[in-house]
Order: structure tokens, then sequence, then C-alpha cells
């Protein structure tokens, strides 16, 4: 965990070249001329005039610090996967602020590949993505021992490519420990059962105890006791609540998850319905019997017969008609339930235009769906076969049966043709713009796995996935919630370029750096 924090901070501050935590400066460069390497990033002194740094290959032009910046500052990250990442950014100076130990975890799983994207030569930021790669792997809840072996040969490759790019300098002690991370959860276990956010969280708890700082233990423990004796009587009282103990947040979502009843077009609710009929198990039977039928056809009628279906077979008197089956044959009610958030599966979704409004973004949404393929339009022999499809939230209904209710989501999806590409590096591109079939827009709400988007920092209309994990619990479900943190990509980058010897240590295409010259140590070298 702090081996992760102290590589982002390092990482960062040098290609942000933040004073203080960059590990590239006058004093670098001297190390390289002294050791003999990359001659060509030696320092440039003029005659009257501050010494100049030429550009490395891992430094950013000011444009790219903008971009790499601003599409840090544009992240909007779902409810619960972590703090205001636009807090953390000063644009006025361009550089990053106030990380703490999951801020660096967060950028360095998921965000910080996504970022640099398209404002680094292609080696370094290969390089870049193969470190986040294996951090992401690392901290994986399920390791398979028998990869240990493949990731340690990984990191030793991706530190061998560092040491290609980045200066002597920026391979400290910690840079240095990535190296057994590997063999120390062979003998440990995986790293999430021993990290310790949850114990930095409570510190944080017991620092909000202290109201006297010239005795912070007595203040510690003085509320310690008190809190302690409160929930030890809380446990004789019914239905109380602990005092200062805040809800929990599956209790923030619930009151926050109101709804309103709405009627809906009678067309619109006859697509909702179809959708139900067609993936409900216990229809399943009646399904089969139209199966010869036009696609088309059976859509639009499906559920009128399937209605008189089951009238003419309650009509006799020895029938087998469960009440579900029953209730379904009769179509929902006009009106819904309309709600702005939903809390379903250990994710909590909003509306698109809920999300206009907020600093989160929960309306992003992916799910895995079996549909026809057909390789040209007269193809007599089409196939199917399971596709993930890209969207976002525009409506959450729930649909009234009378008996019971069924919650959907009307998403707005892209169109898999022109809209969803993978790209070299194995990062899912979609095109929010390209609309895909607007006669099929709903899914269970059970269906739904959370994604959000953000703008690719390549410019055009593309927009990076990045999905996430549960993160609540639903009252009548049990889950362990062994999700891991899903990878940014498909795919670890190649490592073709490890013995390209003809590497461009020097970036024409960006401007140096000039030293500021420390005016105390100038006095003390003119006195000597």
């Amino acid at each position: 965990m702090h081996i992760e924090k102290n590589v982002c901070e390092s990482l960062i501050g040098t290609l942000l070249n933040i004073p203080g935590k960059t590990k590239d400066g006058e004093n670098a460069r001297l190390d390289m001329v002294a050791m003999g390497i990359r001659e060509s990033l030696k320092l440039v002194s003029e005659e009257g005039k501050r010494t100049f740094l030429l550009a490395a290959c891992y430094t950013l032009s000011r444009s790219e610090k903008k971009l790499f910046c601003s599409t840090l500052a544009g992240v909007k990250v779902p409810t619960g996967y972590s703090s205001n990442i636009k807090s953390l950014v000063q644009m006025k100076d361009l550089k990053l602020i106030n990380l703490k130990s999951h801020d660096c975890h967060t950028l360095m799983q998921q965000l910080l590949p996504v970022a640099i994207r398209g404002v680094l030569p292609k080696e370094v930021h290969n390089t870049i993505i193969r470190l986040c790669y294996f951090f992401n792997s690392i901290c994986s809840k399920i390791i398979d021992p028998s990869k240990l072996q493949q990731l340690q040969d990984e990191v030793v490759v991706t530190l061998c490519l560092l040491e290609k790019y980045f200066p002597p300098a920026f391979f400290d002690v910690m840079v240095h420990l990535t190296v057994h991370l590997p063999r120390e959860i062979k003998f440990c276990g995986p790293v999430w059962l021993r990290w310790m956010y949850s114990m930095e969280r409570y510190m944080k708890i017991l620092k909000g105890y202290v109201r006297n700082r010239h005795r912070p233990e007595g203040c510690i423990i003085e509320c310690y006791i008190a809190e302690e004796a409160v929930e030890f009587c809380s446990e004789y009282l019914a239905n109380a609540r602990t005092i200062g103990v805040p809800k929990g947040i599956e209790e923030r979502i619930e009151s926050r998850s109101r709804f309103k009843v709405i009627p809906i077009d009678y067309k619109t609710l006859c697509e909702a319905h179809y959708y139900v009929l067609q993936n409900t198990t216990v229809v399943d039977p009646y399904m089969s019997k139209n199966e010869k039928w036009l696609q088309a056809e059976h859509k639009r009628s499906f559920s009128s017969w399937f209605k008189r279906k089951i009238e003419t077979e309650l009509a006799q008197p020895e029938n087998t008609i469960s009440q579900q089956i029953r209730w379904l044959a009769h179509e929902p009610k006009r009106e819904v339930l309309s709600y702005s958030g939903y809390g379903i599966g250990g994710y909590y979704y909003n509306t698109s235009d809920h999300d206009s409004r907020s600093t989160t973004q929960n309306s992003g949404v992916m799910v895995e769906a079996e549909s026809l393929h057909m390789s040209t339009a007269k193809d007599k022999n089409p196939i199917y076969a399971n596709m993930l499809y890209y969207g976002v939230i525009e409506d959450i209904w729930e649909l009234n049966y009378t008996q019971f209710k069924i919650p959907v989501f009307r998403c707005k999806w892209v169109d898999n043709k022109g809209g969803v590409k993978v790209d070299e590096n194995g990062f899912t591109l979609v095109d929010l713009n390209k609309d895909g079939d607007p006669n099929d827009q709903f899914i269970f709400a059970s269906q739904a796995k959370q994604v959000f988007y953000v703008n690719d920092p390549n410019g055009g209309r593309w927009s990076v996935v990045l999905t996430t994990k549960p993160k609540l619990y639903d009252r009548g479900d049990v889950c362990d919630n062994i999700e891991d943190t899903p990878s940014f990509s498909r795919g670890l980058p190649e490592s073709d370029d490890i013995d390209n010897e003809d590497v461009a240590y020097v970036r024409e295409d960006c401007e140096g750096i000039y030293v500021e010259e420390d005016t105390t140590s100038r006095k003390k070298r003119k006195r000597t």
C-alpha cells in the first residue's frame, strides 16, 4: 500500500515536474554525466543565464500538463469509488495536491493510464501502463499461485524499461521494493488482507476525538470510553440509534431513492413488458412455441398472444398455471414508479439527468447479452453470441404487476457496430453519441453492471470505459464482495523495445526546463 503510494507520488511528481516531488533536476542530470550515460541530457549552461535542462523522454510540455490535469479534473467517478478527484487537481500550477493513500491507489489502479494517453512517447507510455497493470494484478483478491512467477518476470522487465527512460534518481528504495512484492504474496498471502486503509480511516476517527492538543491521549481515551458505554447501553434499547454513529450507506441511499408515480405511453409500456416476458424463465416454454415467427412480428404480437394463451389455459378446470405467470399475462399498470436513484446488486445507480447535476457518475451501465449476428443482410444462417453492450441510464422504473414489482432500466445504448472499439493497449472506447437500436432499450436492474466513462485525452468523440466493483449490499442477498478492482485494459502492452538501443532520450517537440539557482548556495560558494 505505501509502496504504491510512494511510487505514484514519484511518478506523478516527475511527469509534472512538481517541486520537491520530481526525481529529475540539476543533480539528477549531473549524476547521469558522472555515470557516463545519456550524455545528450547533460546540463546546458549559458554564460550569464540560468541553467537549462533539455526535455527528456518523460518530460511533459505545458500543453500536455494541461491535458493531463484537465483529464483528471474532468473525471466523475461512481459513489463510493474514491474521493473527488477534481479537488486534488490544481490547474493554476498544473499539479496534484493532498494525495492520500487511497487516492494514489485509485490513480495507479485505473486513472493514471487513462490520463497519460497521448501525452508521452509510445515507449514511455507503455512502460507506465505496464507498471500500473502490475499493481492492479497484485491487488487482486484471488491470486493463482502458479502465476506469481509470471508476475515476478513481468515486474523485472517493467523495472528494466523504467531504467531505460527515467533518471537513476527515480529508483529509490520504494521503487526497488516492487520487485519483492510477488515473493511477499507467495509467503504472506494477498495484499488486500494486509493493507492499512481501514486502520488509517480509524485513525482519522481517533484524531477527531482530540479537543485539547496538549493532552491528545486523554481526549482519545475519554471519548473512546464514552462511545463504548453508549454503544453498550444501546444494545438493551429497542429501535435505538447509536449516538454519534452516522447512517450506513444503505440507509443513506434509501433516503435518497425517492420515487414518483408517472404514467407512460402504451407503446413504451408494451416494449418494457415484452422484455420482461422474453427474459423470464417461467415464460420460456411459451416463447419456444413461437420461435419460427419473424422476430419483428414476434415482438409485436407475443404479449397479446401470451395473454390469450394463459386465459385459455386458466379456463380449464385442472391447470398448473402459477401465480407469477398469471400476473405476467396481464400487462403492468400504466403508472410506474420512477426513481432518480436505485441501489441493487451492490451498485448504486442514477439517471443521466441526475448525473448532469452531480459530482458523481452513476448512470453508466454494461450488460452482457445474447444477440443475433449476421455476416450480411442476406445471411440465411445467423448465429447467437454473447456481446457486451455499453450505455447510460435514462429512466429507472418499477413495473407494477399488482402482486409484485419488477425494476427495469431504460437505457440509451451505444451502437456496437461503429460506436465501440478496443485500441492497441487494450482500452475499450465508446462513442456515446452513436445510438444503438431505439426499440431495444430495457434491461432488468439486476442484469446491469456499473461502468463509468472518462473522456479520451486523445480528443475526438471517444470515451474510455472503466469498470467498478460492487460496494453495497442488498438486504435480501448474501454478498461476499470478493470482486477485484477491474483492470483498465484487456491486456498487457508488449515489451518488444526492451532490447532496442535506439532510444530518443531528448524530446524535440517539447520545451525544456530552466533551473532556478538557490541564492543561499551561491553565497556559500562565494565565501569559500
